[in-house]
């Protein structure tokens, strides 16, 4: 049988066209896909018949029918996009049926939905079988969606490793209903268990891992190297300081702001940098100021730092406090760097509309916890009670409500 070269052809001309050595040709539409791999020279023939646009004819030769190993037309995913299909909607009812909110869990995490073989009913079974409640069940995975891909054997695993921090299987539920992403980020226990490890061994208790678990659960899916690079840091800071016993000083940093291990070194070193220059204080001070309340901006970001510290230095000076008067302010309550500037601002000049002074605010500076509108509200009934806030005590005005609705109380009789 003669040997004919395949070859294919333009139409639109009638001409044939220089020939095209290409291997293989993928047209991206009909069923699935369609990989064209001719074995020799192709043309192209215009067609409408098929696609609409351009199509591919092939001639061949005899020798391509008898070695049909060497010519493949046609490859089309047919079978498994089916398979696909039918497991995408058997996830779905699935989901919908334990409640889940599938739209939310789609745009936080819609790989999820392209995954075959997810376990949805083993991470059902085993929650309940720990406590939890079919609607936590349902809102873990409507916002971590990815919880349905652990196995049995890994969730029971990293649930005993929590269970030696966590004292129940309810305190467990408890930080899974608030952060879910906590303990199914990871599904590697050896790092879990080599963390936890870690953490005992440079002298951290219960306590602190119980608080690390509790408010920053991601410290624990942390690499080892990362936790050991901020634990050293802290070390080397508390014995550059004349504290001798790092231990002690790591213990006291992680009880004030357990979220200071989830941020980088850099961050933590350049904010202890940023307190002793600016207040200028001495090792002795600036130890105190980060074993208590200074430790709480340790994880904030720099620039954030320096631009609330800014603001609030220009409106003290503004409304006549000095220098002196705002780095004791600022001391004495670290916590007013976490107000925003439009917050801060809009506080003071409430509370100056309010005719309180500006020496009072410095004083009290715990009453800038409190909401614009619980101040106004509070105000207003303290003076309908008769109470002189120009020449009394004004602390009450950050009480807690019980305290403060007992005291107006108190007022309102007398």
């Amino acid at each position: 049988m003669g040997r004919t070269q395949g070859q294919l052809f333009s139409s639109s001309s009638g001409e044939m066209q220089h020939p095209l050595s290409l291997r293989q040709i993928s047209i991206p539409k009909g069923l699935g896909y369609l990989t064209v791999i001719p074995p020799r020279n192709l043309l192209c023939m215009r067609s409408n018949f098929l696609f609409g646009s351009r199509c591919w004819m092939i001639r061949f030769s005899a020798e391509i029918l008898l070695k049909s190993v060497s010519f493949r037309l046609f490859s089309v995913k047919c079978g498994n996009a089916n398979s696909e299909s039918l497991e995408n909607e058997k996830l779905l009812n699935n989901l919908l049926t334990m409640g889940v909110d599938v739209d939310m869990a789609k745009k936080r995490q819609p790989g999820v939905f392209n995954r075959t073989g997810t376990k949805e009913q083993e991470l059902k079974m085993f929650l309940l079988s720990k406590g939890a409640s079919k609607e936590v069940i349902a809102s873990v995975i409507s916002r971590y969606p990815r919880a349905i891909t652990r196995t049995p054997e890994s969730l029971s695993e990293r649930w005993d490793l929590w269970r030696k921090i966590m004292t129940s299987d309810l305190e467990i539920i408890n930080i899974l209903e608030r952060s879910p992403e906590s303990f199914f980020r990871s599904s590697n226990n050896l790092n879990l268990e080599n963390n936890i490890k870690f953490f005992y061994s440079v002298g951290l208790t219960h306590k602190c891992l119980s608080r690390l678990l509790t408010n920053a659960p991601r410290t624990f899916s942390n690499s080892l190297d990362l936790n050991k690079q901020m634990i050293e840091f802290l070390q080397e800071v508390s014995l550059s300081l004349g504290y001798n016993k790092p231990g002690d000083f790591v213990r006291k940093i992680i009880l004030k702001n357990p979220f200071i291990l989830i941020q980088s070194t850099k961050r933590v070193k350049t904010n202890i940098e940023f307190l002793q220059s600016t207040f200028s204080l001495n090792n002795e001070k600036l130890l105190v100021l980060l074993c208590g309340p200074g430790a709480k901006i340790l994880d904030l970001s720099n620039d954030y730092v320096n631009r609330n510290y800014t603001n609030i230095k220009e409106k003290l000076l503004f409304l006549g406090c000095t220098e002196e008067e705002i780095h004791k302010f600022i001391l004495r309550y670290p916590d007013v760097i976490f107000l925003g500037e439009k917050k801060f601002n809009d506080k003071l000049d409430c509370l100056i509309e309010e005719k309180l002074s500006i020496s009072q605010i410095i004083e009290n500076p715990r009453i800038l916890d409190s909401s614009i509108n619980t101040l106004k509200s509070r105000i207003k009934e303290l003076v309908n009670a008769g109470y002189n806030l120009s020449t009394s005590n004004i602390a009450l005005l950050s009480w807690s409500q019980k305290r403060y609705k007992a005291k107006l109380k108190k007022l309102n009789i007398e």
